[in-house]
């Protein structure tokens, strides 16, 4: 699958949203699992039958688990072959990971927690890693994502400059900025979670479908 374009949703709460999802545009959609901070949008069970019925070239694991050998066991257990992580992992680690199982792998540059220039980021995982997502780092909280918060899209800029491999952006993005972000930091992909959630915390299908809109049109915009 090429990642040109692609829009990722995450923050899967049950199949009737994922296949919803799915209907207004969502290319991809994301399970965040094992986090450090926030609460889980479903249990590991549910997520798993969720992604049995989906399939899993339509879902990435998102996850902080930082221990191989339970990484691999979570994987297979999901049936994921996609997994995004925002873990302090090396690149050393990811490529024993890939020889145990072939894993599309999407390693997080959080803006405001990661010490490595982009550059060097770029350097050291493009050969372990298929794409790159930037993030915020919201410190109050500790979290690395789905803080609700934009980061200076000017590293996310460098990054795409350095790397050899996509780079999604994320991190605070909604139908309202999601089309000047694209213009400004050129990624390959965005990821949307609490930018089109409703107050209940359930995805809002009129903001799904006008994110995927803008996101549509400034990938447009971005390629002309």
């Amino acid at each position: 699958m090429t990642m040109e374009g692609l829009v990722q949703v995450a923050g899967i709460g049950s199949l009737a949203e994922g296949r919803m999802l799915l209907d207004c545009g969502a290319d991809l959609l994301g399970f965040p699992l094992r986090l450090p901070v926030h609460a889980t949008d479903t249990s590991e069970d549910e997520a798993r039958a969720i992604i049995a019925e989906l399939g899993p070239s339509f879902c990435v694991l998102i996850t902080y688990e930082q221990d191989p050998d339970r990484l691999v066991e979570f994987c297979r257990f999901l049936n994921v072959n996609t997994v995004q992580l925002h873990a302090d992992v090396s690149a050393d680690t990811l490529a024993q990971i890939r020889t145990r199982l072939p894993l599309r792998i999407f390693k997080s540059y959080v803006v405001g927690r990661e010490s490595m220039s982009p550059a060097r980021f770029a350097q050291i995982y493009s050969p372990v890693c298929e794409a790159f997502i930037t993030d915020t780092f919201d410190p109050s909280t500790g979290a690395s994502g789905a803080t609700g918060l934009v980061h200076d899209w000017g590293v996310s800029a460098e990054l795409v400059r350095h790397s050899p491999r996509p780079v999604i952006l994320a991190g605070g993005l909604n139908p309202a900025n999601v089309r000047q972000a694209i213009r400004s930091v050129r990624p390959a992909a965005v990821d949307v979670h609490t930018g089109v959630e409703a107050p209940d915390g359930s995805k809002d299908p009129e903001l799904v479908r006008a994110f995927v809109r803008e996101a549509r049109a400034g990938f447009a915009e971005a390629a002309g």
